[in-house]
């Protein structure tokens, strides 16, 4: 049951490593989706969900204290206010971790003429014209992807109105730098929320 619980608990760790951007600095990549029904200036409290979707065997995961305390920060930066006690949001995570496969397609000079034959490409000499002597060469290279939602939603209605996502690839790197990683796809969630923070209005 201990190894099932930090199997568990390390996959969540590894959620927070996956929210680095896959292939680009500027971050991870991030949607949202809103319910434009709603007036969103209306709400003033907030709180988070009991248990979290990225709780594990009934205790909070670091992954959780994470997201809640960079949550707290961008909520309260546009007014709202945690509380205890009658939210009127509530706000839960969920996260998951997928098997992706890249495919690369470069070109192959396995084919060569002239003497030499056999090392570094000949070195092309005999016959030059290369390109139809060149055969395709697909590499497949695995990774990790990790996907953070996070939902907004009316405690009163029982009615999710906001979700917004992160989605990024895992690195080792990024597992010695696990709070930054998640403040910084937290903040980039947040960018897209309907509310915007005092930062945001400068």
């Amino acid at each position: 049951m201990n190894t099932d619980r930090l199997r568990r608990g390390f996959a969540l760790a590894l959620l927070g490593a996956a929210l680095v951007a896959a292939g680009c600095a500027s971050g991870p990549r991030v949607r949202a989706e809103r319910d434009k029904s709603v007036d969103f200036s209306q709400y003033r409290t907030f709180a988070f969900a009991d248990p979290l979707g990225t709780d594990r065997a009934g205790y909070q995961t670091m992954v959780s204290q994470y997201l809640k305390a960079a949550t707290q920060r961008e909520l309260e930066a546009r007014g709202l206010r945690l509380v205890d006690a009658g939210p009127q949001l509530l706000v839960n995570f969920n996260g998951k971790l997928s098997e992706k496969f890249r495919t690369t397609t470069v070109p192959s000079s396995s084919i060569t003429f002239g003497y030499g034959h056999g090392s570094y490409y000949g070195y092309r000499t005999g016959i030059y014209t290369t390109w139809p002597l060149y055969a395709p060469d697909t590499q497949v290279t695995a990774y990790t992807e990790g996907t953070l939602n996070i939902d907004v939603i009316d405690a009163a209605k029982k009615q999710m109105i906001w979700e917004g996502v992160a989605v990024g690839r895992v690195t080792d790197e990024t597992m010695e730098n696990l709070k930054p990683k998640i403040d910084e796809a937290v903040a980039a969630i947040f960018v897209n929320y309907p509310i915007k923070s005092a930062s945001q209005l400068q």
